[in-house]
């Protein structure tokens, strides 16, 4: 019997046979992993990012694991040039692109009043300014040609609720997972459907080192607060994704689903601090409370 767990792939092979993707962000941590995981389904893959070596690196690795093409673009994502140059090279390259990740991301961890102007706008610019520049430049070529896209974004669980200490990103994330909302109505008359992932704690070399440095881990362990208890592997978040951007959800039009193992809505709940209690203090909590029970009316 065949045993599954969250290391496999979920879609069959040659899910993606035939299609393109374009990943922003797609040279490392889960831009990276996506791309893999879609490689090994069939597709075509553009990465894109600010570092060509890095790029070059990761297209020759991704090669090799899969037997995949991949087109590493180099792009930032702010520079709107720059984005009509990646997607120039991707349909010269493959010819057409049938899905789009903005998956680029600035990030770190601050007081909002120890920001400069210039940081909180460069993390709006990236996030926010980027997923608009790339849905547009993608999105206007397939209403011209009249063909259908799927579009994901990679927001996050503070994209609805706010956080502090993470502000820039909190805010450009919100509007990034407004985008994917408002364009799911407007452009789904186009067949161009547009859905969010938001990810909790997903480990990546780069972005962890920024969000979770050593001296904040020896505080306490990040994944008590997580349900589940354990932080994501990259491969859930992957097949969530290529899921999001096959034809298996042909339906799922302006969804943004959380995977974050249940810490959101453990955070949310008024009472969950109650994990603290043991079962022994549960036996004298209900032996004070029983009483006054059989008093009530």
């Amino acid at each position: 019997m065949t045993v599954h767990t969250h290391q496999n792939a979920m879609l069959k092979d040659g899910a993606f046979r035939g299609r393109t993707v374009a990943i922003t962000g797609g040279g490392t941590g889960l831009g990276r992993s996506m791309a893999q995981t879609l490689l090994s389904l069939g597709a075509q893959v553009v990465i894109c990012g600010r570092r060509a070596e890095v790029l070059d690196r990761t297209a020759d690795e991704l090669r090799q694991e899969t037997g995949g093409e991949v087109l590493p673009q180099p792009c930032d994502v702010r520079n709107t040039d720059q984005v009509e140059a990646l997607v120039a090279a991707a349909y010269d390259r493959f010819g057409a692109v049938h899905g789009l990740v903005n998956n680029a991301a600035g990030n770190f961890i601050c007081p909002t009043e120890r920001l400069s102007y210039r940081a909180f706008q460069t993390v709006v610019d990236i996030v926010q300014g980027g997923a608009v520049h790339c849905t547009l430049a993608f999105g206007k070529r397939w209403i011209a040609a009249g063909l259908p896209g799927a579009i994901l974004n990679i927001v996050t669980t503070y994209a609805s609720s706010g956080s502090g200490y993470v502000v820039p990103s909190a805010v450009a994330k919100a509007g990034v997972l407004a985008l994917t909302r408002s364009l799911a109505s407007e452009w789904g008359k186009y067949g161009i459907r547009s859905n969010a992932i938001a990810p909790g704690p997903f480990p990546t070399e780069g972005a962890w080192s920024r969000l979770m440095p050593d001296a904040l881990r020896n505080l306490g362990d990040p994944t008590a607060r997580i349900p589940l208890g354990r932080v994501g592997e990259h491969q859930e978040l992957a097949n969530l994704a290529a899921y999001l951007l096959s034809d298996y959800s042909g339906y799922i039009n302006g969804a943004c689903i959380t995977i974050d193992g249940g810490e959101s809505v453990h955070g949310a709940g008024q009472f969950n601090y109650l994990d603290a209690v043991s079962p022994e203090q549960w036996d004298e909590l209900q032996a004070i409370m029983k009483p006054k029970k059989a008093e009530a009316p």
